[in-house]
């Protein structure tokens, strides 16, 4: 069921499809951004969406794998985008903790460079 939620909330990123929030998200969500920004309320996350959407399109959020701890799924991603016209990806992790009616209560997303270096070797 959790997983399908996240499926679906990272393709509303893609399809530009803002329609579900209300139906997945808590009221008082809590949305913290890898880069620093954070939004409190479905509300702030809507506008969120909508100003994003306005300079940029998603190319791909794809999902690696899931980890479930209690209320809580931890995503590891790869998210691929075109945001003024330069396009960039990166690796990441969300950190998605649920109520229990399984709508999303927060977020804590985290960010890894997509260039990995190898000092010593693969």
């Amino acid at each position: 069921m959790r997983e399908s939620i996240i499926y679906h909330y990272f393709d509303a990123w893609i399809d530009n499809d803002s329609s579900i929030l209300n139906d997945i998200f808590d009221d008082s969500i809590i949305y913290s951004e890898c880069y620093g920004p954070e939004y409190h309320g479905v509300k702030q996350v809507k506008m969120w969406f909508s100003d994003w959407h306005a300079h940029g399109k998603v190319l791909r959020w794809d999902i690696k794998r899931f980890m479930h701890d209690g209320m809580s799924t931890i995503v590891e991603w790869y998210f691929e985008c075109d945001y003024n016209k330069k396009i960039d990806g990166f690796d990441g992790v969300s950190i998605i903790e649920f109520t229990d009616d399984n709508r999303i209560k927060s977020v804590k997303e985290f960010e890894s460079k997509k260039e990995h270096i190898y000092p010593y070797g693969k």
